[in-house]
This record gives C-alpha cells, sequence and structure tokens, in this order.
C-alpha cells in the first residue's frame, strides 16, 4: 500500500466512524423534558460532524496489537466526547469565541452561552461514566486515569491555559512545542494508549511506547497544520473563521516560521510518527493516516 494514501485514510475513518456513531447516538440517546435543551446542545455538537479521528485511533491502535474492538468502542466513545466537549469550551466568549464549527453556528451561538459551559461539562463527566463501565474492571481503570490526566491540568487544559498566555506575551519556541502537545497531542496521545490498553498492553511494553511516541508526533502536526491553515486555509474549507491568530498577536508555529518551514518541521515529525510504528505488521493505515494528516486542508 502506499504510505500517502488518503483514500485507504478516509475509507478507514469513514469504517471507523461507522462503528463509533451510533454507540454515540445509543449513548446520548436518553431523554428527560425537564432537560431537553442541555440533552439536545449535547447532541447537536457531538452530531456537528467532524472526522472522528481521536476514537479511529483508538479502535485501530487496538486492531493493531491484536485486541477485540468492541473492548475498545466504550473508550472511542468517551474520548469523543472529551474531544466535543473541549471543543465546546475552546469556542466561548471567554476563549476563542467562536461563532462557527464545522460550518455551523456554534453551541453557545446556538443554545446561549450558560448552556453551552453545562453541555460540555455534562459531555465531559458522561465520557468517564461509559470509559469506567467497561471491562475488565482494571483495564477501564487504568483508561480513566489515562484519560483523566489527558484531559487535566497537565495536558488539555494546562495547554489552554498556555495558549491563552499566548495571546498577552510571547511564548518561547520550547514553550510553544509545550503547548502543543498538551493541548493537542494529550487527548491523540490518550486514543493511542487507550487503545493499546483494550488490547491488554502493560505500560511498559514496547509496542506501547511505540503508539505513544507516534502519537506524540502526530499531535504536534495536527496543531502546526491547525495553524498553518489559519494563515493559508479559507474560511469555506475549514468550516470556521481564518486569520485569528494573528489578528489577536497569538504565538504560533508562525511566530518562528514562515509557512514553507513550518510544513518542512511538520514533515520531519510526520517521518518520525511514521518510524515509530512502521516495522508492526498492519500498521500501514495508521502510516498513511500520519501523512493525510499532514496534508489536510480542512
Amino acid at each position: 500500500m502506499n504510505k500517502r494514501d488518503n483514500a485507504v485514510v478516509v475509507a478507514m475513518l469513514k469504517a471507523n466512524a461507522g462503528i463509533v456513531e451510533p454507540a454515540l447516538k445509543k449513548y446520548l440517546s436518553e431523554d428527560d423534558a425537564h432537560l431537553k435543551v442541555l440533552l439536545d446542545a449535547e447532541r447537536y455538537s457531538t452530531f456537528a460532524g467532524g472526522k472522528r479521528i481521536r476514537p479511529a485511533l483508538v479502535l485501530e491502535f487496538c486492531r493493531l496489537f491484536g485486541g477485540d474492538e468492541k473492548a475498545a468502542l466504550p473508550y472511542a466513545c468517551a474520548i469523543e466526547l472529551v474531544h466535543t466537549y473541549s471543543l465546546i469550551h475552546d469556542d466561548l466568549p471567554c476563549m476563542d469565541n467562536d461563532a462557527l464549527r464545522r460550518g455551523k453556528p456554534t453551541c453557545h451561538v446556538a443554545f446561549g452561552e450558560a448552556v453551552a459551559l453545562l453541555a460540555g461539562d455534562a459531555l465531559l463527566t458522561r465520557a468517564f461514566e461509559i470509559a469506567a463501565q467497561n471491562r475488565p474492571p482494571d483495564r477501564a481503570a487504568e483508561a480513566v486515569a489515562e484519560l483523566a490526566r489527558a484531559a487535566g491540568s497537565f495536558g488539555m487544559i494546562g495547554g489552554q491555559v498556555l495558549d491563552l498566555s499566548g495571546e498577552t506575551s510571547t511564548l518561547d519556541f520550547e514553550t510553544l512545542l509545550r503547548m502543543y502537545r498538551l493541548k493537542t497531542g494529550a487527548l491523540i496521545g490518550a486514543a493511542a494508549e487507550l487503545g493499546c490498553i483494550a488490547a491488554g498492553l502493560d505500560k511498559n511494553d514496547a509496542r506501547r511506547r511505540a503508539a505513544a511516541a507516534y502519537a506524540e508526533n502526530i499531535g504536534l502536526v495536527f496543531q502546526i497544520i491547525d495553524d498553518l491553515l489559519d494563515v493559508t486555509g479559507s474560511s469555506e474549507l475549514l468550516g470556521k473563521a481564518c486569520r485569528k491568530d494573528a489578528a489577536r498577536g497569538k504565538t504560533t508555529i508562525m511566530t518562528y516560521y514562515t509557512p514553507e518551514q513550518a510544513k518542512q518541521f511538520a514533515a520531519g515529525l510526520t517521518e518520525a510518527a511514521v518510524a515509530s510504528i512502521s516495522g508492526y505488521p498492519g500498521s500501514e493505515t495508521l502510516c498513511a493516516l500520519a501523512y493525510y494528516l499532514l496534508e489536510r486542508e480542512s
């Protein structure tokens, strides 16, 4: 298979979304007339589109290392709910103040700021409920701990704090990369880890370390390309406003590199990601995913 076969990646993402989507709908199917606006907001944001990359990573790493995808599916759904919560909060007026997400009004625009805040909180707690109920319980406990760390002060939330600080002062290059690792990379790393946990891999297993190295590098690439697309992309393709970072004086990869240099830096990280897992039979699609993320336009 061609390492840069985007068609294979698109088919993989579609197939995994076809597994995750019905499970998410089942998890979020409960109705309550008194809580209708909250539940509608949760579903509105969860089913607003998206490639479902993080749940795909959970399922693909579980399969790569011989696990049963049924064991990974609750973790895949949990991580997508954590991701959705983060997008709702990221779009709030006190954060990025975005009015569009995936070409649709953001949650706080559609439902009001208070409901959006609570919907994000609800999705986060639902994610932990889903992950904790998985079996066997020892793996579920490890998965919950991994997810909590990735979402917390030394993960996604800490990264968001660094991101906000980059609007009022210039982050040095190493701090910028740390922000990328925490804000975006931590949850991508957790996706790979959860897939390995579902496959029964011990923390010290070399395969799990390889998965973590892959995820760290594609996490950096994902955020670098995100920041690059804010400069070079179009609102029509991205489904959200562009040119925001420069308008805010925000520290991004573009503070240090030209677009060409940023792409070259991301390409090196992509090669490192591929090198970390390419020796494992069946890793071709994950390798292709790394190149797909490098070349994406939305």
